[in-house]
């Protein structure tokens, strides 16, 4: 009867994986086959290195380099932002917050993650704003705070997992509390923070709504921090509503480059780990 039931739940958790990896493959198959047909079509360099959108316009124009150098800046100005707050939050968590305060600290911050995206851009409209326009930068910081859930709790789980047998024989070697979590503790948690790091740009990379709302969306390349931008995500919701023929068919394609985007962040980090391993 055991090994029946053994069996049958194996059969269970198969099918579940196996739902998983089909869903991706699903979305893969269906992004590259309705997308790569226009790519070609216009050209791979045309459309990728291309600095002038004009899907309306007679001939129509589809270069989306402004979208992906908005997406790069964007993504790049958050992480600069976000990751270092999120990973001395984390240290602070793991190794100097005390547990009263744990209590209150730590569900806080898991808060931030259950907000949505619409109310962080309508925080972003009333507080970032005002103050540095609808701006790249105010994209930056708005995604800054909104991958530190993620950043935080990736982190701290790295840290924790580091044996205490590393912290305790910096200790017994004449270092400080401080000068043993991160000279030892933390080079000893840095995959899981290139991890925090991967899924960090995951999040900024992939919002859409919150960007929408105080990046300005101009679709032109980027010449300024304080100038607009608009990101590929923010592209393809804008504009898919109204969008037929080519028009929507080089949305899907932006799509497709931006899922290849993502795939290329994590074979990037797959090769680093295994490589450090």
């Amino acid at each position: 009867m055991n090994n029946k039931l053994e069996r049958g739940m194996s059969t269970v958790f198969f099918l579940s994986a196996a739902v998983s990896v089909l869903a991706v493959a699903l979305i893969c198959f269906f992004l590259l086959a309705k997308g790569l047909p226009m790519i070609f079509r216009t050209g791979p360099l045309a459309f990728l290195l291309g600095t002038d959108w004009s899907p309306t316009d007679t001939p129509p124009a589809f270069g989306i380099l402004p979208m992906i150098a908005g997406s790069v800046y964007i993504t790049f100005g958050a992480i600069l932002i976000g990751m270092p707050v999120g990973v001395l939050t984390a240290v602070f968590l793991a190794h100097a917050c005390p547990k009263g305060m744990y209590g209150v600290v730590k569900p806080g911050i898991d808060l931030l993650a259950g907000i949505p995206s619409v109310v962080y851009g309508f925080f972003g409209m009333a507080a970032i704003v005002p103050y540095t326009g609808n701006s790249i930068l105010s994209a930056c910081i708005l995604l800054g705070i909104m991958i530190l859930p993620t950043v935080v709790a990736v982190s701290e789980s790295a840290l924790r997992a580091v044996p205490e047998q590393y912290y305790k024989g910096a200790l017994a070697l004449g270092a400080g509390h401080y000068r043993s979590v991160f000279t030892v503790v933390l080079p000893a948690a840095r995959s899981g923070v290139l991890a925090a790091a991967v899924l960090g740009i995951g999040r900024a990379i992939g919002e859409t709504m919150a960007v929408i709302m105080v990046a300005g969306n101009q679709a032109r390349m980027p010449v300024s921090w304080l100038k607009g931008a608009r990101t590929m995500t923010a592209n393809i919701v804008i504009e898919m509503g109204y969008a037929e023929g080519q028009h929507r068919e080089a949305l899907i394609a932006t799509g497709a480059v931006l899922l290849v985007f993502i795939l290329m962040i994590n074979l990037a980090f797959s090769a680093l780990t295994r490589r450090k391993a």
